[in-house]
């Protein structure tokens, strides 16, 4: 374990630089939004193109895969509702603390780490986690926050879920990629070098806005933060490892890759929508604080474990 934590120690330096830089304010709310915005729309879309346009759909669709990373994930999901409900929580606190639950930093951390440590034949399975976290769960939480505050389920609800999966860069990118690679389409030099300049700033860009962006969380409620980067760090991905080895079947690699991915401290994305609809933002700040913070290790012995599958 301790080989694999030396190499993860780098991509979590990147985001304690980029804590730091935050914290002093040498690195502003306002730049780190914008570094965010680069990042997600341009640099790591380079990324998730390029790769995806190497692949094609037969490499990545799985379907054991899909079926024990969405149980795995729907286990845990279903348990972290229960326990909010349990707390007398409403339909729309729940929901949000079951996707702190579930949902990993797949994209700006998980991409960009997992397949240097795991290998560049990461790159298929870790885009079908990601996809999956997107449309499935993704649409999930903004159908049941807005279906409880109407009483009932709308076009208009629809409607928006649809909007919101066609304006995300990850997955557009996604689908381009495949689109090009379905179409047998040689990826010109001058593009391949400029995907690949462009994708080369999404590792540490994305790092660094991490960093930068926990410098405004706190870790208030910490009990709660507790339970849910508990859930995220160490259910999630025990729950993942069992229906993929036991229940499934899923190739080992593929597996091992799933499960690291499953491991994933809670993504940035769901303090975005829980502040979008005024649903506990502190609550999920300090989950993310708490559970990233705590990945250094957890993560590390993960990824330890899955290298010998």
């Amino acid at each position: 374990m301790l080989a694999v934590l030396l190499k993860t120690l780098p991509f979590f330096a990147l985001i304690g630089l980029g804590y730091g830089a935050g914290r002093t304010r040498f690195f502003t709310p306002e730049a780190t939004a914008a570094l965010t915005k680069f990042v997600f729309y341009f640099a790591l879309s380079a990324m998730l193109f390029r790769f995806s346009a190497t692949l094609s759909i037969a490499e990545i669709v799985d379907g054991r895969f899909v079926m024990a990373y969405l149980c795995g994930t729907g286990a845990v999901y279903l348990l972290a509702t229960a326990v909010a409900m349990l707390r007398h929580k409403g339909i729309e606190e729940a929901a949000v603390e079951a996707q702190c639950a579930v949902i990993g930093n797949v994209g700006f951390l998980g991409v960009p780490m997992l397949v240097l440590l795991l290998g560049p034949a990461a790159v298929g399975p870790v885009m079908l986690v990601l996809s999956v976290d997107l449309i499935v769960f993704g649409s999930l939480i903004v159908i049941l926050i807005t279906g409880a505050r109407d009483g009932r389920m709308s076009p208009a609800v629809l409607r928006t879920v649809g909007l919101g999966l066609l304006k995300n860069p990850m997955i557009v990118s996604i689908v381009l990629g495949l689109g090009w690679s379905a179409l047998r389409l040689p990826i010109p030099v001058p593009m391949n070098e400029f995907l690949t300049t462009l994708g080369a700033a999404a590792t540490p860009g994305a790092l660094f806005a991490i960093g930068a962006s926990l410098a405004t969380k706190s870790a208030e409620r910490v009990q709660v933060a507790a339970w849910l980067s508990f859930a995220k760090l160490v259910l999630h991905p025990g729950a993942v490892a069992l229906a993929a080895l036991v229940l499934f079947n899923v190739e080992p690699y593929a597996a091992g890759v799933m499960i690291a991915a499953a491991a994933l401290p809670v993504a940035g994305n769901v303090y975005i929508l829980a502040q979008h609809y005024g649903v506990a933002p502190q609550r999920v700040s300090a989950a993310i604080l708490v559970s990233t913070a705590a990945s250094i290790v957890t993560v590390s012995a993960v990824i330890a474990w899955v290298a010998t599958l």
